[in-house]
């Protein structure tokens, strides 16, 4: 990122905006600059490569679920801030052969495709989709509980709202038990 192109474009921004709160926003291109390079980390990098290391699955592993992961990102549509609760879950199937991973890495995909702009919806689809690429189980599931401030902060300004989504890959049947309990977890960590 080149973040002096980025503090001059916000330097713009503040100038067009007819914003100077002298002191106290002079150096605030530089600042704002530096945070969203930090927000937007999940660019450049490969969110699959957590899950690179694999353990052999034992025979009947049934359905692992990470829930309770609280996450930030960033509204594609208008830069305000998406924050919220998500549950990662998969199955491995019932072969020879069968990987699953450390739970942690279940996590840290999910962190390096919200260090993006997004979209809640294809967020959840994007973890699920590389968890089904990568481990090949028989189906992986991402729900997300979350605010947006696009929709607290400016338009019905609704400050309560909160958006739940699914996203389901694979074989699984959306009225199955195992999904039924991945949703049982996310709404009690949420």
């Amino acid at each position: 990122m080149d973040v002096d192109k980025a503090a001059a474009a916000v330097a713009d921004l503040l100038t067009a905006l007819e914003v100077d709160e002298g002191e106290h926003s002079a150096r605030t291109p530089e600042r704002v600059a530096r945070a969203w390079a930090d927000a937007l980390t999940g660019y450049g990098v490969d969110p699959a490569r957590h899950l690179a290391v694999t353990f052999p699955a034992p025979s009947d592993p049934g359905v692992v679920i990470l829930s309770g992961i609280r996450f930030r990102s960033t509204c594609a549509h208008h830069l305000l801030p998406i924050t919220g609760t998500a549950t990662v879950a998969y199955q491995p199937r019932r072969t020879h052969g069968a990987r699953i991973v450390g739970l942690s890495k279940l996590a840290r995909v999910f962190a390096d495709f919200a260090a993006r702009l997004q979209v809640q919806e294809r967020l959840g689809f994007q973890v699920a989709s590389t968890i089904q690429d990568v481990l090949n189980p028989i189906g992986a599931a991402v729900l997300i509980s979350a605010a947006h401030g696009c929709i607290s902060l400016r338009g019905v300004e609704q400050p309560t709202t909160v958006t739940t989504t699914q996203a389901i890959t694979g074989q699984w049947d959306v009225a199955s038990p195992e999904v039924r309990t991945v949703h049982t977890e996310h709404d009690r960590h949420r």
